[in-house]
């Protein structure tokens, strides 16, 4: 009898092997959703639609981007964590969204999804309002010395990347600006070019149209060293010694995902980074082509979770 039950559940175990091996082969065989955590303009999304459109064509399935915004991004978490783990449903994190994780303590990506693929990096860049009369990093720094507490600072939103970005500025310069959050980066990097704020860190993407219009002026780049992402823009670290911190994209799935739709997703994310034309745009918003493994990417996910945990914490930063 034991071993009648035996062989019944190793053909029920075999049975469901070879349906996931089935099912990962046949993959897709319907659209896929693309989630961000932000409205349609700004950085993720931009980055999101230029690699759909080649995945598409690599999947033979579409890619449709569905822009979720809103709660620091936790709204996309929330919607992609409760998904069906069947690789229909797929998440672009960034640094942004990681750390309103950190913040809210919710949704984690290093223990609440599975890693695909790291697929893109990009630098920040603080910007001025035409408004206000200052030209770098120093004679911005000269500036807010001079008016402590009347100089505004924008972001997409407490415990956001252009939130703690000045954050740290603050911290490493002892300057004294206040800090106006916003619900999304579109509507900070708008206020800015209007002058109603006069300070914002944000990702080259978002910044990109602003810039070219003449609505921002670039002060200094959030890299270590100069980018060539940011032609022309010194480094911050040049007038203050440490500072860096650069952005990341990054495709995660829901917990459950199966490993093989996981490594067909991975491979098909790689042969597109990889062509000419996709590397081309990107560089053209002012996003660098990444590639990794899912394993890279999940330790690359674990190292940033424990590095903005840390920030947090010594800055004092908590939910409102």
């Amino acid at each position: 009898m034991i071993e009648g039950r035996l062989l019944k559940l190793s053909a029920f175990t075999l049975g469901c092997v070879l349906t996931v091996i089935a099912t990962a082969q046949t993959y897709p065989t319907r659209p896929i959703r693309l989630v961000t955590a932000t409205a349609a303009g700004s950085g993720s999304d931009v980055v999101a639609r230029i690699i759909s459109g080649k995945l598409t064509e690599a999947l033979g399935r579409q890619i449709v981007v569905d822009n979720r915004a809103g709660v620091s991004g936790l709204l996309a978490a929330e919607l992609v964590a409760k998904a069906a783990p069947d690789g229909y449903t797929l998440s672009m994190v960034t640094l942004t969204q990681l750390m309103a994780t950190v913040l809210y303590q919710r949704y984690l990506p290093d223990k609440e999804f599975v890693p695909v693929a790291r697929v893109g990096s990009t630098p920040f860049v603080i910007v001025a309002s035409p408004a206000l009369p200052v030209k770098s990093i120093p004679e911005l720094i000269a500036y807010a010395k001079a008016r402590p507490g009347q100089v505004l600072y924008a972001s997409g939103g407490q415990g956001s990347t252009p939130h703690l970005c000045m954050e740290m500025f603050k911290s490493m310069t002892g300057v004294d600006i206040m800090h106006v959050p916003y619900k999304s980066s579109i509507l900070a990097v708008t206020e800015l070019g209007s002058g109603q704020v006069h300070v914002l860190c944000s990702a080259i993407p978002t910044l990109h149209a602003t810039m070219q219009s003449a609505k921002a002026r670039p002060l200094g780049v959030t890299s270590r060293e100069p980018s060539k992402l940011a032609p022309g823009v010194p480094a911050i670290a040049a007038t203050v010694p440490g500072f860096d911190m650069d952005g990341w994209y990054g495709i995660i799935a829901p917990l459950g995902t199966p490993k093989d739709i996981v490594t067909k997703l991975n491979g098909a994310f790689t042969q597109v980074l990889k062509t000419p034309e996709v590397q081309e745009r990107l560089l053209g918003v002012g996003a660098d082509v990444i590639t990794s493994t899912p394993a890279e990417f999940g330790a690359f996910l674990k190292n940033e979770t424990a590095r903005w945990t840390k920030v947090m914490r010594d800055a004092g930063i908590k939910p409102q």
